[in-house]
């Protein structure tokens, strides 16, 4: 089984980053956590412990929602590979975002997306 951290993301894509940043802290008391403007994506947490809303800017997103779990790995390639051995589709090659994360996305049978993360931050 893949060696899970402890700590679940869950992803929404958005058309501005900065108006949705603020929807979060105003609407629902957020706190941004980090931002990163090059990779078009910002964390804020929430009275959960160890969830995280990940907003990732996308000029394509069809207005229906949805977000994508993305749970906290300890091996992405491990955990990457335990899936592919059982089946699971992915959605390309693992990217990374240097000196920050790795991700692999990957989907159920009915093509809900999820993906994992690996830390590179220490």
């Amino acid at each position: 089984m893949p060696k899970y951290k402890g700590d679940l993301t869950l992803s929404c894509s958005v058309t501005n980053l900065d108006k949705s940043i603020a929807w979060f802290k105003d609407m629902l008391d957020f706190d941004l956590a980090f931002r990163v403007d090059e990779a078009g994506w910002a964390e804020l947490t929430c009275p959960t412990r160890d969830v995280t809303t990940g907003l990732g800017v996308n000029e394509n997103v069809d207005g229906r929602g949805g977000t994508t779990p993305v749970f906290g790995v300890t091996d992405i390639v491990a955990a990457r590979s335990e899936l592919e051995s059982k089946g699971a589709r992915f959605d390309g090659e693992t990217e990374e975002v240097p000196g920050m994360v790795k991700l692999a996305t990957f989907f159920d049978p009915d093509g809900n997306t999820y993906m994992f993360a690996e830390s590179l931050v220490e």
